[in-house]
């Protein structure tokens, strides 16, 4: 009798996909859609939210503009690789109270080792909320390990 056939590996997207990270729980956002170097990330704000002027913490805008290029980014990794995000930066361009938030983000240049991607926050009415790009490292071998 011959060994079974290897699992095949899975990427760091598929994982992704599969297990929700424990940070769209204690915030509370969603991923609805990614793949292809494209993903959106939607959120319903509240009170929970708020910083100390009753609008929306900035913190929270970056988290979900980080997980939409982060999500995005990790859709165009091949088996083994993971990244790091080595620099992130965010304009905030109005503020929000309670909204119903998306964050769509996209891969704009992929290369061998580094990544740039961009994403837009918008609200329900399709105001522009804020934009945001990243800098992202593949990485492989040993570095990729338990990433």
């Amino acid at each position: 009798m011959s060994d079974p056939a290897p699992v095949a590996e899975t990427t760091l997207f598929e994982r992704m996909m599969k297990h929700r990270a424990p940070v769209g729980d204690l915030i509370g956002f969603e991923v609805p859609e990614a793949g292809n170097g494209q993903t959106v990330v939607t959120l319903q704000t509240g009170p929970q939210h708020f910083n100390p002027m009753g609008t929306l913490h900035g913190g929270i805008l970056c988290d979900i503009a980080d997980t939409a290029m982060g999500v995005a980014f990790a859709s165009t990794l091949a088996a083994g690789e993971s990244f790091t995000t080595v620099e992130l930066k965010i304009n905030y361009l109005r503020p929000v109270r309670e909204a119903k938030l998306r964050a769509e983000g996209r891969v704009v240049q992929r290369g061998r080792t580094i990544g740039y991607v961009e994403c837009e926050v918008t609200d329900e009415n399709g105001k522009l909320v804020a934009k945001s790009n990243s800098t992202c490292l593949v990485l492989r071998g040993e570095q990729a390990m338990g990433r």
